[in-house]
């Protein structure tokens, strides 16, 4: 069995067509959602993607032994820094009913992570409806958190600050958990925003751990996509910092949060399981998406993480089972 918790939504192109028009007009001709139809829905996943390796959404997953696929937006689609902030609701919503419908239209296969319109021109209180209907309405079993709304545009409260505690309290009200995920990254940031994901990764798990947010919630459920950004592998920068302040000790708190496997070479694998345990990982690629390319030097695509964990020989079968689905599956209530 394998549940993988880190997918994201191969939409039909109408979609992003719809974005195109909604950023062009900025939202004087209204916002009614484009039509796509159930057979559009399933042609894309059966359908060879150029981006993909010339390979189809279902053939990656299938080929990569996935039973349980947890789907959300495409972050980089997200637009959450563009205005006005209708513009971003409005594509948050139909992402999340096209996501649902693939749900719909592939029972058992996929089930649903909700974006939520983080627009900075809204606040957090107004975000949590959307993850409300998500969970409540169309069954979604989590939800991705962008610490950066601004997408690099200005600097946005840490995830330590009360200015998320709407999120927070939403989510452990609805029991479920939050997948901490940036999402664009606009001029004149200095990176691309794959390097943004795991700068902003970094810096959320520096701030949770750094304030009350996981004393004042016992119950909130993070999971830190790409391994957990640095922080697993420059931990010893804050060991000592945390022996000198007093109190829990710094891997205990970091092992209150939990971390994918979206890593693409096994030693970054070995290493997040060994600082942060096996019980602590859950089976992520991304696939299709950033690594669904070949390695010229093995001739296996970069993310096929079942193939990675499985060259890791001091794993025991029960952290193997553990990290391929029990820990994903006792998160998320499948």
């Amino acid at each position: 069995m394998i549940i993988d918790v880190h997918g994201h939504v191969t939409a039909p192109a109408e979609l992003y067509a719809w974005k195109a028009n909604l950023l062009s007009h900025r939202g004087a001709h209204g916002g009614r959602a484009p039509a796509i139809s159930d057979d559009r829905i399933r042609a894309v996943h059966a359908e060879p993607h150029p981006s993909f390796g010339n390979v189809s959404h279902l053939d990656h997953i299938d080929g990569a032994g996935v039973d349980v696929q947890l789907i959300s937006p495409r972050p980089y689609q997200m637009m959450h820094s563009e205005q006005p902030a209708k513009l971003v609701r409005w594509f948050t919503e139909e992402t999340n009913n096209v996501i649902h419908r693939s749900c719909e239209l592939f029972p058992g296969r996929f089930r649903g992570v909700a974006g939520l319109p983080q627009s900075p021109g809204l606040r957090p209180e107004e975000w949590v409806g959307e993850l409300r209907r998500t969970v409540t309405e169309l069954g979604f079993v989590g939800a991705l958190l962008n610490p950066d709304p601004h997408e690099g545009t200005a600097t946005p409260p840490a995830l330590g600050d009360r200015y998320w505690y709407p999120v927070y309290e939403a989510l452990c009200e609805l029991d479920v958990p939050a997948l901490i995920h940036a999402a664009g990254c606009r001029p004149p940031a200095r990176e691309p925003y794959s390097l943004h994901f795991i700068q902003e990764e970094t810096v959320a798990v520096w701030s949770l751990l750094s304030s009350d947010v996981l004393k004042d919630f016992p119950d909130l459920k993070i999971v830190v996509s790409h391994g957990g950004g640095a922080i697993p592998y420059q931990v010893g920068r804050f060991l000592p910092s945390g022996v000198r302040a007093g109190g829990t000790p710094y891997l205990e708190k970091l092992r209150r949060l939990w971390f994918d496997t979206c890593l693409y070479t096994r030693e970054a694998i070995e290493l997040l399981i060994r600082v942060v345990g096996a019980d602590r990982c859950l089976f992520g690629t991304e696939k299709p998406g950033t690594g669904s390319q070949i390695n010229p030097d093995n001739g296996r695509w970069f993310d096929d993480i079942h193939l990675l964990v499985g060259d890791i020989d001091w794993l025991t079968e029960t952290e193997r089972e553990a990290i391929m689905h029990r820990n994903a599956a006792g998160l998320f209530r499948l």
